[in-house]
């Protein structure tokens, strides 16, 4: 009789857990949607930073820049950002000189020890990146 007593204590952890997870989960969901409501913030304050310290072609490719991710979450371990842009052709497209100067903007606005910054077309593909 102990035994069954013990699983059943154990099926009612099991419930708990998997009810935690859940409920955990449904919260991720609505978090991951206010996120994009968050990212074009922060591709203005990239142009807002730039419009005040770039060139004038690093102005005029930033204009370019549709989503900033990453950028506020550094640690100087491994630091990521990612600059989407909507641009076309990828790395060996037309707009390679543009992603560099992306790139090479973003490492004037943003400071990390050991950040890296990948600078994408429309449709993911690299354009550019560059340690900042």
């Amino acid at each position: 009789m102990g035994k069954i007593a013990g699983l059943g204590c154990a099926g009612n952890l099991a419930l708990f857990v998997i009810a935690a997870v859940a409920d955990g989960k449904a919260g991720g969901d609505s978090a991951e949607k206010a996120e994009p409501a968050e990212d074009k913030p922060r591709a203005e304050q990239f142009r807002e930073c730039v419009a005040e310290n770039g060139t004038d072609t690093e102005k005029a490719a930033v204009e370019h820049v549709t989503k900033v991710t990453g950028a506020d979450k550094r640690n100087d371990i491994l630091d990521a950002a990612e600059v989407f842009t909507d641009f076309s052709g990828g790395l060996m497209g037309p707009h390679q000189g543009e992603g560099k100067l992306i790139a090479s903007a973003f490492t004037s606005c943003y400071e990390s020890k050991n950040g890296l910054v990948t600078v994408y077309d429309k449709d993911g593909e690299l354009l550019a990146n560059a340690n900042y």
